[in-house]
């Protein structure tokens, strides 16, 4: 047996994203039932700002929402742009959310207003938008360059509104820091074309 790894085929890759994705919404819409069972209980770890204590919720606000409606209008989104992501291998897909949600957390953190409490994947989405937006540009990969044309047009109107300072009732620091994040990554985690063997 050869001692170098197993390459996936696409369809493999594409079953690999599309189950993990298909759970991680599953699991939002679980811990919303759970949140509404419990009366609202797991509200209490979204974030409010510069309080020490808060520092912990930073990771559990990302999975939880204010209402099915909350979490309803991340579903969609988060689930196409994460199986999107998700195509470009498993380990690098989960350096890059954890690197978005960690950031987006603490800009939140350090920049919401006072006395507010945030929660939701909409941070999350805003950075795989992000991701998904240059990373094909970053990579020099055609496939990349069409996917990131792809989401602009669908998404791209309602990102730009959800960054704007003068929408009330949603936390568009999270969302311009998840956008910033999701750009980052890109750079950070960016694929680099195989070194030809010597010769």
């Amino acid at each position: 047996m050869s001692g170098t790894a197993v390459e996936w085929s696409r369809g493999d890759r594409a079953r690999a994203a599309a189950k993990l994705m298909v759970g991680w919404v599953a699991l939002l819409w679980l811990l919303e039932v759970v949140d509404v069972a419990t009366g609202h209980a797991l509200d209490d770890f979204g974030i409010s700002p510069r309080d020490p204590a808060e520092l912990t919720d930073i990771v559990p606000a990302a999975f939880l929402h204010f209402g099915f409606a909350h979490v309803a209008a991340n579903s969609v989104p988060l689930l196409v742009l994460g199986f999107l992501a998700a195509l470009g291998g498993l380990r690098r897909f989960a350096a890059v959310c954890a690197l978005i949600i960690v950031a987006d957390g603490l800009g939140v953190w350090l920049l919401s207003p006072e006395h507010s409490n945030t929660a939701g994947a909409s941070g999350l989405v805003f950075g795989l938008f992000g991701f998904l937006l240059i990373t094909g540009f970053v990579e020099r990969r055609p496939a990349g360059v069409l996917i990131a044309v792809l989401i602009a047009a669908v998404w791209g109107g309602s990102i730009l509104a959800g960054i704007a300072p003068t929408q009330t009732g949603i936390s568009w620091q999270g969302h311009l820091i998840g956008l910033i994040s999701g750009m980052t990554a890109a750079f950070l985690f960016r694929r680099r074309p195989p070194v030809p063997p010597m010769p």
